[in-house]
């Protein structure tokens, strides 16, 4: 949906022989990506709320309602997700301004350009988001 749009749109960003990690141009490549990505997000939460408006219809058929209150709410669970994304995209652009984008929050490597393409809102690398992941499993056992 949005992250196909997102893809298509920007290409990879191919860093220019001795271009430095976080240039100016790989900073402006991720600003546009995260702030196009939030543009269609809260596109699709306003368009979400008013065909929530519009699709107010009462069903006297108890399987119709049931049926409607059920897409109401897989609709409203995904909005819920990308309300939450929209605040990670936020904290990234914040990142951005703050000069720490592109740099674990862990261990303060590069996260890497191809991770960051892949999840532009990252903030661990994968040595670090790895680790966090098997502790995860380990608790959750």
């Amino acid at each position: 949906m949005a992250e196909e749009t997102l893809h298509k749109q920007f290409p990879p960003y191919v860093p220019a022989k001795g271009e430095d990690y976080m240039s100016e141009n790989q900073l402006a490549h991720f600003r546009g990506i995260l702030e196009t990505l939030k543009r269609e997000l809260m596109e699709d939460i306003e368009r979400t709320v008013h065909t929530l408006q519009d699709e107010a219809t009462v069903f006297a058929d108890p399987n119709d309602r049931a049926s409607q209150e059920s897409d109401i709410a897989l609709e409203l669970r995904n909005r819920d997700r990308e309300r939450k994304l929209i605040k990670k995209i936020d904290e990234a652009i914040g990142r951005i301004n703050d000069g720490e984008y592109g740099y674990c929050d862990s261990c303060g490597v590069e996260i890497g350009l191809k991770r960051l393409e892949a999840r532009p809102t990252a903030t661990l690398c994968i040595d670090c988001k790895t680790l966090e992941e098997m502790r995860e499993r380990q608790v959750a056992k």
